[in-house]
């Protein structure tokens, strides 16, 4: 189900795409002003000179990140199940900890007077510490799911944790098609009309 919707969103964005080309190309001939084609000499290069930068933005690395996040976390609690409940609850307890202290380093370095994660101006919105919100959160869920995993035993060695990490990133794969494909129509249109 989950393939069949996403091969429907790109097919989707795939004939918009085109669809936009065409549509740029009619209304640049029709002289309309501020229209650009992405069919003449311009577009083609503006298109293919451009497109690295059109994808790199900080919604990607969020994704990768969340995604790994994730990844771990469904690792981790995946062998719950055949584990006692004293050493759930003891698991349960390190990730809490170790959630905890990052909360108190993040917090110690964003909240205390001329803290390093505040602007210029003390703010914290917009700050560093804004601008890394979804990188600690996904450093945080990692590290805490790391330790409830180590100790239910979900994780024996350091290649499971990163089989984790990357499970994470094999499920986020399919959509991935999806925001190439979504960021491409976005700055198409931008490029077009703006």
């Amino acid at each position: 189900m989950k393939n069949k919707l996403i091969a429907f969103i790109a097919v989707l964005l795939i004939v918009a795409q085109i669809l936009l080309v065409l549509l740029s190309w009619l209304l640049s001939a029709m002289m309309n002003e501020g229209v650009r084609s992405l069919i003449s000499g311009e577009g083609v290069r503006w298109f293919l000179g451009q497109f690295v930068s059109m994808m790199q933005t900080p919604l990607l690395v969020w994704m990768l990140l969340l995604a790994m996040a994730i990844g771990c976390v469904r690792q981790a609690v995946g062998g719950a199940e055949s584990v006692g409940r004293k050493r759930r609850i003891w698991a349960a307890g390190m990730a809490l900890s170790v959630s905890l202290f990052c909360v108190t380093v993040v917090g110690l370095l964003a909240v205390m007077p001329h803290a390093v994660l505040l602007s210029a101006t003390g703010q914290l919105f917009p700050s560093p510490f804004s601008r890394s919100l979804i990188p600690l959160l996904a450093l945080t869920t990692i590290l805490s799911a790391t330790a409830y995993g180590l100790v239910i035993r979900s994780f024996h060695s350091f290649t499971d944790i990163i089989r984790a990490l990357v499970g994470g990133l094999e499920a986020l794969a399919p959509w991935l098609l999806v925001y190439l494909l979504a960021m491409q129509c976005y700055e198409t249109v931008r490029y077009v009309f703006l």
